[in-house]
């Protein structure tokens, strides 16, 4: 299962051995998040990830997206289902993959975490592919350097069609 190392702030999951849940570690991220969730986001089909994500903009967490590029071309239910939540949606076209899969939740604060990993916010990722996936907590200066990552490709992001 997924293994927590609480004393160094670090969960760890690699998928497929038997009993992990990269979706659930991320999910409980999620839910812990008090003001802010930046995500990069290659590929994002996972509904219930998304679902995470949306019930952390209602109760009035800043959620924001930066998709791959190609996720603009007929647009999956689930990023459709982000916009409709009040979560920021942009595409990143600069790169010819912007493929990172982060999340930087509560940066600033001494709680942050983030999460990396090879796992795709997929179902896929979840159950058929060879993944691993980390939340790394409570380390400032990390939860800052990629807040910092997440603002530039912000920054030559574009908004939706």
């Amino acid at each position: 299962g997924i293994r927590d190392t609480s004393v160094t702030g670090v969960q760890t999951c690699a998928l497929p051995i038997s009993g992990d849940h990269a979706d659930s570690m991320i999910i409980a991220a999620i839910d812990d998040a008090r003001q802010q969730i930046l995500v990069q986001a290659y590929s994002l089909t996972h509904r219930r990830i998304a679902e995470a994500l949306i019930r952390a903009r209602r109760r009035g967490v800043d959620v924001a997206v930066l998709a791959d590029a190609e996720q603009a071309r007929g647009e999956p239910g689930v990023l459709l289902d982000l916009v409709r939540g009040k979560v920021l949606l942009r595409y990143d076209h600069h790169h010819a993959a912007a493929h990172n899969k982060t999340m930087v939740i509560d940066p600033g604060l001494a709680q942050c975490a983030v999460v990396t990993g090879s796992y795709n916010f997929t179902t896929a990722a979840q159950q058929r592919n060879a993944e691993n996936a980390l939340v790394l907590r409570a380390n400032t200066p990390l939860c800052d350097a990629y807040a910092g990552n997440w603002q530039r490709h912000y920054n030559h992001s574009t908004a939706r069609r």
